[in-house]
C-alpha cells in the first residue's frame, strides 16, 4: 500500500474524525471543524443536500468560531447520539451541541404513510438542531449553511419566509421538499449560502435549526433546549433497556449498540450497512461503493447482537423486515435491499463529484444486488432459528419461509457464486458460501424437528452432512487449513466463521490450524485482511486496508480454539483502533491507523459485539 498516499493530509478530514448523528430515518456526518458534510433527505439512502465529504463544493453546514477550525475536544453526551464540540479561541471557549432531534410519536390523528412496524413512544422530528454556547470570554461565531440538492447538482436559492431575519427557506427547481432554517441569529444570504455572524459573550446561547417536513423546528432557545433534552433522554432511556456487563469494555458495547440503532430505518426496521456511499477503501482508489442498503447476509449477526444486548424490540422489527421480504420474494432472494424493501438498486456514477480525497468513481446504487450470493438462504434460516429460540417452534408463515430457503440452498449449493465479498469477477466455489448453505440445511433440520416434521428433518440433516463432507473434501489444502475456494491455496478471513457458525468445533485440528495461519499470514501488524488482493482476482484493481470485521472475527475464533490470552490481547488492540468517538469504518490502514471505507460500518460493530461478548464470557468461565 502507498503509505505516503494514506498518510497525506489533504482538504478532507480523516474518515475516522467524523461524528455520526441519526434520528433513525436519516443520518448525518459532522466534520471536526463543525461542518455537516453528509446529510441525505428525507431518508438515509436519499440524495444528499450536504455532500462535502464527497466533493468540497457539494454542500456543507458549518457552525463554529470564526478563524478557528480545529476543536479542542469532541464527545457524545454519554449514552446518546448527541454531539458536543468545544473550541478554544484567543478570546474564549465555545461549545456547539448537535442533534437530529427525536420527539414523541407524531401520528395520533392519522396513520403514518411510511411506518410499517408497530408504533413506539417516539418518532423522528426531521430537524437538525445546532445549539451554540459561549462558556467563557467572548467568541465571534460564524454560521454558513450551503445546501446543494441532489448530490451536489442543484444549487439552493434562499429567501426569507417571515418578517425579520430569523427564518429562511432554501429551494431548488426539481426538488420535492424545501429546507427551512429557523434561528435566533440574524440571517443573510450570500448567493447560495445562508450566513450569520455574531459575537457571543460568556453565558450567552444561540440556536440554529434546519427542518424538512411539516414538523415545526424550535423557535426559541428555551424550546430548543427542551427538545434537545428530550432527545438526550430518549437515547439514554433506550440504552438503559440494554444488558451490558460490568466490564472495562462496556463502553464499546454501548457505543456499538447506539450506532446500530442509529443505522436502523425505524419505519421498516431495516438496518443499513453504513451511513455513506463511496468513501474509499484506498484513498485515491476505485474501490468505492454505496452501502446505504440492507444486506441479507448480516441478518443473523444483527439479530444476535441485538438480542444478546437485550434489545428485543429492535430485533423484532428487523426480523419482521426480513420476514416481509422473504415472504414477498419466495426463493428468489437478493443479497441486498433498500430500506423499504426496494429490489432495484441500479448503480450509477456521479461524474460531477471529485470523490473523497480524489477517490473516483463516486457511485450510488449497488450493482451487486443482481449477483448470486449463496449465503442469503443460510442467513435467513439461521435468523429464524435464532429468533424463535431453543424450542424452534415456528408458525405457518415462518415455516413457509424456512422450507423455501432450505430448498433453494439444497438445489443450488453445488453451484459457484460471487461469495461474501461480492467479487466482480467469475463466480467460484467459495468455502464460506458452502458453509452458509450448510447452515440453511442444519438450522432447517432443527426447525423441522421442532415442527414435528421428522421425515423432512432427517432429509435436511443428510443434506447438511453431504455439504459438510464436500467442503472437507475440497476446501482443505495439504497444510490442513481451509482455503478461500475450491482449487486454491489462497487464504480468506471468511473461513474464520467456520467455528462461529458451528460447522466444526474449535477443537478440530483443521479449524485450529486455519485460525493460526490466518493470524500469521493474513495480517498486517496483527490486523486481518479479508484476502490478499495479489492472490485473489476480485475484478478490481488497487489495494485495500485491513478489514476490521475480520479482525474481530479472529478474536472470536481465537476464543473458539481456546487461545483466550491471545484473543483478549488482540481484542484490546482492535478496540484501541476505534475513532476518537468510538466508531469504526469498514477498514483500517495498518500502517497509519486511519479509517478507510464507508462510515460508520454496521457489520464492524456487529462483529465487535460478538468478539467482546465472547472474550468476556470466556474470561468469566475461566474465573478471571
Amino acid at each position: 500500500m502507498d503509505g505516503e498516499r494514506v498518510l497525506g493530509r489533504g482538504q478532507f478530514p480523516p474518515i475516522g474524525d467524523y461524528a455520526f448523528l441519526s434520528d433513525c430515518e436519516t443520518t448525518a456526518l459532522v466534520g471536526p471543524d463543525g461542518g455537516v458534510e453528509w446529510l441525505c433527505l428525507p431518508r438515509m439512502d436519499s440524495p444528499s443536500v450536504f455532500g462535502a465529504i464527497l466533493d468540497r463544493d457539494a454542500g456543507s453546514f458549518r457552525v463554529g468560531p470564526a478563524g478557528v477550525e480545529v476543536p479542542s475536544a469532541q464527545r457524545y453526551i454519554p449514552g446518546t447520539l448527541v454531539l458536543e464540540t468545544s473550541w478554544w479561541t484567543p478570546g474564549g471557549w465555545l461549545v456547539v451541541t448537535d442533534a437530529l432531534l427525536m420527539g414523541p410519536w407524531h401520528h395520533e390523528t392519522e396513520r403514518s404513510a411510511t411506518h410499517r412496524r408497530s408504533p413506539t413512544d417516539y418518532d423522528a422530528d426531521h430537524v437538525l438542531l445546532r445549539r451554540i454556547r459561549c462558556v467563557t470570554g467572548e467568541v465571534q461565531v460564524r454560521m454558513d449553511c450551503h445546501p446543494v440538492f441532489d448530490y451536489g447538482r442543484l444549487q439552493a436559492q434562499w429567501s426569507y419566509s417571515s418578517e425579520g431575519y430569523h427564518e429562511a427557506v432554501a429551494t431548488a427547481d426539481g426538488t420535492l421538499r424545501d429546507l427551512r432554517l429557523t434561528t435566533d441569529l440574524n440571517v443573510g444570504f450570500e448567493g447560495p449560502t445562508a450566513t450569520a455572524r455574531t459575537l457571543l459573550k460568556q453565558g450567552q446561547d444561540r440556536f440554529v435549526a434546519l427542518s424538512w417536513s411539516e414538523h415545526q423546528a424550535p423557535r426559541t432557545i428555551k424550546e430548543a433546549d427542551a427538545r434537545l433534552r428530550w432527545t438526550c433522554h430518549h437515547w439514554q432511556h433506550w440504552l438503559d433497556n440494554g444488558r451490558f456487563p460490568d466490564h472495562p469494555w462496556r463502553g464499546h458495547l454501548q457505543r456499538s449498540a447506539l450506532t446500530l440503532k442509529g443505522l436502523t430505518f425505524a419505519p421498516t426496521g431495516a438496518v443499513v450497512a453504513a451511513a455513506t456511499t463511496s468513501l474509499p477503501e484506498t484513498p485515491g482508489g476505485v474501490r468505492n461503493w454505496d452501502y446505504r442498503y440492507t444486506w441479507m447476509r448480516d441478518t443473523t449477526g444483527t439479530l444476535w447482537a441485538l438480542l444478546v444486548l437485550g434489545f428485543d424490540w429492535e430485533a423484532g422489527d428487523f426480523f419482521q423486515f426480513v420476514a416481509d421480504i422473504a415472504t414477498a420474494e419466495g426463493g428468489d432472494l437478493q443479497i441486498m435491499y433498500g430500506v423499504d424493501g426496494e429490489r432495484v438498486l441500479t448503480e450509477s456514477v456521479l461524474d460531477h463529484l471529485s470523490g473523497y480525497d480524489d477517490s473516483r468513481p463516486v457511485r450510488i446504487g449497488n450493482a451487486a444486488y443482481v449477483q448470486d450470493q449463496h449465503d442469503v438462504w443460510g442467513a435467513v434460516v439461521g435468523a429464524i432459528a435464532l429468533y424463535t429460540g431453543a424450542r424452534h417452534r415456528v408458525d405457518d408463515r415462518l415455516w413457509t419461509i424456512v422450507k423455501t430457503q432450505v430448498e433453494c440452498a439444497l438445489e443450488r449449493w453445488r453451484e459457484p457464486d460471487h461469495g461474501i465479498w461480492e467479487i466482480r469477477a467469475a463466480p467460484r466455489h467459495f468455502t464460506s458460501s458452502k458453509v452458509a448453505c450448510w447452515v440453511a440445511a442444519d438450522r432447517g433440520a432443527q426447525l423441522a424437528t421442532g415442527r414435528g416434521e421428522v421425515k423432512l428433518a432427517a432429509e435436511w440433516r443428510r443434506a447438511a452432512d453431504e455439504i459438510r463432507a464436500d467442503v472437507l473434501a475440497h476446501a482443505v489444502d495439504e497444510r490442513g487449513v481451509f482455503v478461500q475456494h475450491y482449487g486454491t491455496t489462497a487464504l480468506d478471513a471468511s473461513v474464520l466463521l467456520i467455528p462461529l457458525l458451528g460447522f466444526l468445533p474449535g477443537t478440530d485440528e483443521r479449524v485450529r490450524a486455519t485460525v493460526l495461519i490466518i493470524a500469521e499470514e493474513l495480517t498486517e501488524d496483527e490486523l486481518v485482511l479479508r484476502y490478499r488482493v495479489d492472490r485473489t482476482d476480485d475484478g478490481m484493481v488497487g489495494d485495500e486496508g485491513t478489514f476490521t470485521i475480520c479482525s474481530f472475527w479472529l478474536v472470536s475464533a481465537l476464543v473458539a480454539i481456546g487461545e483466550l490470552d491471545r484473543a483478549s490481547m488482540l481484542c484490546e488492540k482492535v478496540l484501541s483502533c476505534a475513532s476518537p468517538l468510538g466508531l469504526y469504518a469498514e477498514e483500517i490502514d495498518a500502517f497509519s491507523g486511519r479509517h478507510l471505507g464507508n462510515f460508520p460500518q454496521a457489520f464492524t460493530h456487529l462483529a465487535l459485539i460478538h468478539a467482546v461478548t465472547a472474550v468476556i464470557r470466556a474470561e468469566e468461565h475461566a474465573g478471571w
